[in-house]
């Protein structure tokens, strides 16, 4: 069975970096969202097994995209794109359901990583 992740961010490389690394290497099923509204649409659609969510998107935050996804009943694992991994970013993820974080400038090999180990358990 093919494992689903979806990846929420706004940043069309950060996106297509994160896609190719899943799918050519890992052999995932990826899907993308350029916004928390549309990562709500697909993880209603998907139920992917990991969601990687940007911490900072126009519309609403990465915070707020998380809230929801627990609020609408998801079981997936929140993993957090920040490029600040500070105190109170943290205390606001975790408080919204996020499950790990990943922080930028992060490569490939690391995603790959997290999202086989996570995707796993």
């Amino acid at each position: 069975m093919t494992r689903s992740v979806l990846v929420i961010d706004d940043d069309p490389l950060i996106r297509r970096l994160i896609a190719a690394t899943l799918q050519d290497v890992g052999g995932f099923a990826v899907h993308e969202a350029e916004d928390g509204e549309a990562g709500l649409a697909a993880a209603a659609e998907l139920t992917p097994a990991v969601v990687l969510v940007d911490f900072e998107m126009p519309g609403i935050s990465g915070v707020e995209t998380c809230r929801r996804l627990r609020a609408a009943g998801s079981t997936a694992t929140v993993v957090m794109l920040t490029g600040s991994a500070d105190s109170d970013t943290e205390v606001q993820a975790r408080a919204a359901g996020v499950d790990r974080f990943l922080t930028k400038p992060f490569s490939p090999l690391e995603v790959l990583r997290l999202v086989d180990r996570v995707g796993r358990q």
